[in-house]
């Protein structure tokens, strides 16, 4: 498979791109952000961008993919709703149309959040952008959408989150994830979890569009 994966530096984009690179059935990786990620790979290549908006000038580095992993995202903490409309449903729904048309036999899946409101109708301002955000992915012509909505994630294998205070955290709290993992398999997934169950949903699909936690660690 040809993958490209939107947001490989933040913490659940760094664990996708280690399953892909690690994953013998991926021939080739595209990582598209703003600063480059550090690994190197001969699997891998970077674009490195500002404008997440408009994709006209790289179209041709944009075809022959088998699926997109959409790992971009940002926290609503502080952010007005205008603000945070734009970084989530308007820079996702940019690339997800380029994508469509260049693309249509493409797997998308997005990753999205446990609590997503897909009436688009609750008092949550985040949950209802991203639930539009789901709701408008499902819309377009790909071979198949689907939306990962995880809850706690452990970061393994590196993975940081780029919040400081979400990193210092994770590092307090590390001893007690294993554990809780084990004991809310409803409730915890990893980003090795998170990675692989992308990359199998590209390759085998999956009987539902909206992937909840118990799915995600099914998979």
């Amino acid at each position: 498979m040809q993958i490209v994966i939107f947001g490989a530096t933040g913490m659940v984009g760094q664990g996708v791109l280690r399953e892909c690179l690690v994953d013998a059935g991926i021939d080739r990786v595209v990582a598209i952000g703003r600063s480059p990620t550090g690994v190197r790979n001969a699997k891998l290549t970077e674009i490195t961008r500002g404008d997440f908006t408009d994709y006209s000038a790289i179209e041709t580095q944009l075809t022959d993919f088998d699926a997109c992993f959409f790992c971009l995202g940002v926290s609503s903490i502080g952010m007005s709703e205008e603000r945070y409309r734009h970084l989530t449903y308007d820079l996702t729904l940019a690339a997800a149309t380029t994508l469509a048309r260049l693309n249509p036999q493409m797997i998308f899946t997005y990753v999205t959040g446990a609590g997503t409101d897909s009436t688009e109708q609750g008092s949550r301002m985040w949950a209802r952008i991203k639930g539009k955000t789901e709701n408008d992915l499902l819309k377009l012509p790909f071979k198949a959408a689907y939306m990962f909505r995880p809850g706690a994630i452990q970061p393994l294998h590196g993975a940081r989150s780029k919040t400081a205070w979400v990193q210092a955290v994770y590092t307090v709290t590390w001893p007690l994830w294993s554990v809780l993992r084990r004991l809310s398999p409803r409730l915890v997934t990893s980003t090795e979890q998170m990675g692989r169950a992308m990359i199998r949903v590209a390759r085998e699909g999956y009987p539902r569009k909206v992937l909840e936690m118990e799915d995600i660690n099914s998979l």
